[in-house]
C-alpha cells in the first residue's frame, strides 16, 4: 500500500513540474487544470452525498484527466520532470504522509461542512 501511495505521489509531484515548465504543451495545462478544478469544486457530475458513486465519479475523471495530461507531454519535459520528483521524494520523505494527512483532513472538512449545511 505505501509503495502504491509514493508511486503515485512520485507521478503527481512529477506531473505539477512539468506543467510549470514551459515547453509544456497549452493542452496539457488545461487538462490538469479541469481535473483540479473539478476534484475541488463542489460541482461533480454526481453529487458527493450520493452514496459510493458521488466519490466514485471523481476517482474515475480526476485520474483520467490527468493521465491524459500526462501522455501529452514531451518526453524531455516529463523525464526532468520525474527526475526532480524523485530528488524531492528523498529529500523530504515526510512530505508523503503530511500532504495525505492534510488532504484527508481537508475532504473530512469539506464533508462535515456540508453536512451541517444540509442539515440545517
Amino acid at each position: 500500500m505505501i509503495t502504491r501511495v509514493r508511486a503515485v505521489w512520485r507521478d503527481a509531484l512529477a506531473l505539477l513540474f512539468a506543467l510549470t515548465d514551459r515547453r509544456t504543451p497549452a493542452g496539457a495545462k488545461l487538462m490538469a487544470a479541469l481535473a483540479l478544478a473539478y476534484a475541488l469544486l463542489p460541482l461533480d457530475l454526481l453529487p458527493d452525498l450520493t452514496p459510493i458513486l458521488g466519490v466514485a465519479d471523481d476517482i474515475l475523471i480526476v485520474p483520467t484527466l490527468l493521465a491524459l495530461a500526462a501522455r501529452t507531454l514531451p518526453a524531455p519535459v516529463l523525464t526532468q520532470a520525474q527526475t526532480r520528483s524523485l530528488s524531492v521524494q528523498r529529500r523530504l520523505p515526510w512530505l508523503i504522509p503530511a500532504a495525505a494527512l492534510t488532504v484527508l483532513t481537508l475532504l473530512s472538512l469539506l464533508g462535515w461542512t456540508i453536512w451541517r449545511a444540509l442539515g440545517s
